[in-house]
């Protein structure tokens, strides 16, 4: 095991060992932590090697940088990597584990800014592909597959409606793979709900498009080539009534009959992998 002493001089001197759990740096991490979300200064709380390297790689702007005192191995081959500005701390494992929200921690955590978006900024998006919706989507494993799909098949970006998890629950984080820190996000109640978004997906000339299990226009019948906005509802309970009755076309998703219904995050990342098909073939 590598120790504080064992580092490289510059970097032994960035590592600040903390002893006690009521370190201000320390007890907000283990705040946003516990929040699942974003401090007043738009820092939220991630954790493990490869979230901590995906940030690194997206750009993002680091306040601090927690390494657990038996992973301190990992300061050798993260601290190169992190600006010399960021706060660098050494914390107890016992410390380190009451803070973080993981049940099996990796050693590193950290309290990172995440970019700030506006539904104006996704509307400018359009011709990259379809606006994502999430609404009443609890599953952070769900919530975490739709944002890396979303990077990955190509969506404007994607807004988040009433009684949706929250992105930056640690568990959504994961899932997302890094993609959270690059994909177009906004929350639906910061600006002002359904109510509010619908007219302005019209005033862009948005279709608005629902996925179904049972009916609907086939999805290879769909067509997912003009601006859209694709709403994934919950499991449980789908998408609300009064939006149903609103959307432009229903999208059935063909599966054998033993399968009740597909998974929200399934549906969506088909949908948008069927858009960007769709968009290929007509040589977008």
């Amino acid at each position: 095991m590598t120790r504080v002493s064992d580092l490289e001089p510059g970097q032994n001197a960035r590592l600040r060992r903390i002893e006690g759990r009521h370190n201000p740096l320390v007890k907000e991490l283990r705040q946003v932590f516990s929040r699942a979300e974003r401090t007043a200064s738009g820092e939220c709380a991630i954790e493990g090697i490869r979230i901590v390297e995906e940030a690194i790689r997206s750009g993002l702007k680091f306040r601090a940088v927690f390494f657990r005192e038996s992973s301190q191995s990992l300061a050798e081959r993260l601290l190169p990597q992190i600006g010399s500005h960021v706060e660098t701390l050494l914390v107890p494992d016992s410390i380190f584990d009451g803070a973080v929200a993981s049940e099996t921690p990796q050693g590193i955590a950290a309290l990172v800014r995440v970019r700030e978006f506006s539904l104006e900024d996704i509307l400018e998006r359009l011709q990259v592909g379809p606006v994502m919706v999430v609404i009443g989507l609890q599953d952070p494993g769900n919530l975490g597959t739709i944002l890396r799909s979303a990077e990955a098949f190509g969506s404007a970006g994607v807004v988040l409606g009433e009684g949706t998890v929250s992105p930056f629950n640690s568990k959504v984080i994961r899932a997302s793979a890094g993609s959270l820190f690059r994909i177009p996000l906004v929350s639906g109640k910061a600006i002002g709900g359904l109510e509010a978004i619908l007219p302005k997906l019209r005033t862009h000339n948005v279709r608005l498009i629902a996925t179904s299990s049972h009916k609907g226009t086939p999805l290879d019948q769909a067509g997912l080539t003009e601006p859209s906005a694709i709403f994934v509802g919950s499991e449980g309970s789908g998408l609300p009534r009064n939006l149903m009755a609103q959307v432009d076309e229903l999208v059935a998703i063909p599966h054998t009959p033993v399968v009740e219904s597909l998974n929200a995050g399934v549906a969506g990342s088909i949908l948008l992998y069927e858009a960007a098909r769709q968009r290929r073939a007509q040589g977008r």
